[in-house]
């Protein structure tokens, strides 16, 4: 790819971004309030199988995310949290591997609420694609597979 191609893809997902960034800042704003993380992330301590509803959560950030990809696909490595946090039901034999059972469902949640978090951020300050890259705007990139 050559770098005129990728400055072009670059500056095409943060037009995106700006055009969706209504959308999306009111869904960070959901994912960032008390019943989403606030009290998502108490369930995990309390041990409460109220935790497994992050996954849906994390479930509308990957649509939100993904929407914004000419492709449809995010990074192979972001994917894989997320399939590893989600598509989970609870099971009474759970509480006895608590820790393995729902700290992916934690991660994955933490990883895309981030990169909504990066979206949004670089979508309001960005003008145009940066030289020298900002290490949320370089996350985000390579969330799309621009880096």
């Amino acid at each position: 790819m050559t770098d005129d191609s990728l400055q072009s893809r670059e500056a095409a997902l943060l037009r995106a971004i700006q055009r969706d960034l209504p959308l999306l800042s009111t869904l960070l704003e959901e994912m960032s309030g008390h019943w989403q993380y606030e009290d998502g992330i108490y369930r995990f301590y309390h041990q409460s199988f109220k935790v497994y509803a992050l996954q849906n959560a994390t479930l509308r950030l990957v649509d939100a995310l993904t929407s914004l990809s000419p492709s449809g696909t995010l990074d192979a490595w972001f994917s894989q949290i997320v399939a590893d946090g989600t598509g989970k039901t609870f099971q009474p034999e759970h509480n006895q591997r608590w820790l393995a059972e729902t700290r992916p469902i934690l991660e994955a949640f933490f990883h895309a609420k981030y990169m909504l978090e990066m979206v949004c951020k670089y979508g309001r300050e960005l003008h145009e694609p940066p030289n020298l890259l900002p290490s949320g705007w370089a996350a985000v990139l390579s969330l799309y597979g621009l880096r």
